[in-house]
Formats: C-alpha cells, structure tokens, sequence
C-alpha cells in the first residue's frame, strides 16, 4: 500500500487553488500562438498570485521558452533566466503577485512533469501545478491543481515523488467580470431561446457526468484487476457518494419520483395543448385575414369595371354627338351646292 506523509497531507488538506479569467484567457492566447492545431505540444508558463495558506489566489501568469522531445518526454528544454528576467519587470508593475507555481497545456500530466516542478522549487517553496485543457472536449472547468509530494512505501523501499490532486475553482472579481461578460456579448448567439439555451447546458452537465461515471467506473475495474493499487481515500469518497444516493426499491421513493414525473408530464401536456390552440387560432386568424383581402380586392375591382363602363358611355355619347354636328355640316354643304 501507498501513502503519504501525515504532514504533507495536513498541510495541503482543505487547500483550494482560485484562477481568475485573465489567467485562463493568457494560456489559451499563449497556446494558440505557439502551437498549431494539428500538433499535440503543449505550453509552460508561470503562474503569479498570492498564496494564503489554505487558499492560493492564481491571479496572472507569463509565458516562458519550452521545448521537449514529442518521443522522449524526459528530454526537455526549460529557460529558467528568463523566469527571473520576466519576474523582475512583473514585481514593478505589481509588487503583491509572487510566483506561486507554473501551468502547462496538458491536457495530462507527463513524465517530465515531476524535475520540472524540482525545478521551479528553485523559485518558491511550495509550486502548484495548474494543467489547463485549453481543448476541453467535456463541460467543466478547465482547470486541474496538484501539489509534488513523496510517497513513503509500507515495505521500507525509497520513497517516490508524484502529485497530490487539490480542487480548483475559477472566481473573478468585478471588473474581470465585466470584462468577460463583454466578451460573452460577443459570442452569444442571439438567435437561440432562454429555453433552448437551458436545454443543451443542462445535457451537456449530463455528458460531463455520464463522463465522469465512466472514469469512475473505469478506475474500479482497474482496480478489481489489480493492475491499479487501492487508494482508500476515494474508495472512502465513493462510498459517502453511494451512500447518499436514496433506496429506489422503496415504496415512498417509488411514490415520490412517480408523483414528480407526473407533474412534470401534466405542463408537458398543457404546453403543448396551449401551442396547439394557439396554432389553431392564428390559423383561423389568417384565413379570416387573407378572406378579407380578397373580398376588398373583388369590390375594387367591380369599381374598376364600373369607372370603365362610365368612362365608355360618356365616350360613346360625345361620339354620338360629334357624329351628328358633321351630318349637319354635311346636309348644309350639299344644300348649298344645290343653290
């Protein structure tokens, strides 16, 4: 069996990292700069807050040189001068950020990942690895924190180094927010419903869950087989989930969730009685409209034909007489010829 020690345990339980928007919207800047889409590389950087103890406020970060061997992941190139170079012109812009740790594009961790956290143990005393997925294929926050811890075996072997996982959360504070929310303005589709938008974020919480079962689901397998050792803490943390979870066998649940669905189904069957209705009356509505419509049309038409006739009979009548002065005309000429 594996353990920890007792003091790192007891200095890191409890412990939250907080990472601000700007933070998120610099690796994902960084990354899209450096590395092609095709490529699976990933980028390092340097993280800059304040670290309080049981909370580590994650509230900038800096870019540095990285390079390593897409085949041999312990090959790898890391331009520490340039962290001191780069801290020194953030210090005199905002003497309150300290490093406080380092980040990396993941979205898992590496081999290398351990020397390069001995290696910025150079700069601070205790760094916290932030892996940010900046291609996150499921709803969540994007965010992973660990801490380097050593492992002491049962069996008296040498210790080993690895990474204690802790929560992260993302937090902003009000002009961060404003700043976001301009940005959501922007990309926010205008043509979708509340409704809609309600729909697919809550099936897409449902496709993070179905995801996070089967990782569950997974790590128990490997673990039945043996090919993963027992971690007791989160067998501990899956058996208080499977505990709080209700007896569906039971008579009164049974009750309860038929009562719920029915409920639910009842404003299911309204809505679409009343969108029927309504349907219906719009319907009627527009053959009312359009009958209308052609009514008033005919009537102008008739109008037409009438106007027409007048103007016809009006037409033949100066005709009529027209015809008769020239008869005239012509009976005067010849009675004067006879003369």
């Amino acid at each position: 069996m594996v353990a920890t020690t007792t003091e790192q345990l007891s200095a890191l339980a409890g412990t939250t990292v907080i990472v601000h928007p700007l933070v998120l919207l610099s690796v994902a800047d960084h990354h899209a700069r450096s590395i092609s889409r095709n490529s699976h590389k990933r980028v390092i950087g340097v993280l800059l807050g304040q670290d309080n103890g049981k909370t580590i406020n994650v509230a900038n970060s800096f870019g540095i040189p990285f390079e390593e061997d897409e085949k041999d992941s312990k090959t790898w190139f890391l331009d520490h001068n340039y962290i001191e170079s780069m801290f020194e012109m953030f210090k005199k812009v905002n003497a309150r950020e300290r490093m406080i740790g380092w980040y990396h594009s993941g979205p898992k961790l590496r081999a290398s990942d351990q020397e390069i956290n001995d290696l910025f143990k150079r700069f601070m005393s205790r760094p916290v690895m932030v892996i940010v997925d900046v291609r996150p294929h499921t709803v969540g926050i994007p965010t992973d924190a660990y801490f380097g811890v050593e492992e002491i075996k049962d069996d008296g072997t040498e210790t080993r180094k690895t990474f204690l996982h802790v929560p992260s959360a993302i937090e902003a504070e009000e002009a961060e927010e404003i700043g976001v929310e301009h940005l959501l303005r922007d990309i926010k589709d205008s043509t979708t419903t509340t409704l809609a938008t309600r729909v697919s974020e809550q099936l897409a919480s449902l496709r993070g869950l179905q995801s996070r079962l089967s990782d569950v689901q997974k790590y128990l397998a490997d673990v039945a087989a043996g090919t993963m050792p027992v971690n007791h803490q989160i067998i501990y943390h899956l058996q208080d989930a499977l505990n709080l979870l209700p007896d569906l066998s039971a008579e009164g649940v049974k009750r309860s969730f038929a009562s719920s669905t029915n409920d639910q189904l009842l404003v299911v069957y309204l809505s679409s009685l009343l969108r029927a209705v309504i349907a219906l009356h719009a319907l009627v509505d527009n053959k009312a409209t359009i009958g209308r419509a052609e009514l008033e049309e005919g009537g102008g038409d008739e109008k037409d034909k009438e106007k027409d006739k007048d103007k016809k009979g009006k037409n033949d009548e100066k005709k009529d007489g027209k015809d008769e002065k020239d008869g005239k005309k012509d009976s005067s000429k010849s009675d004067s010829k006879g003369l």
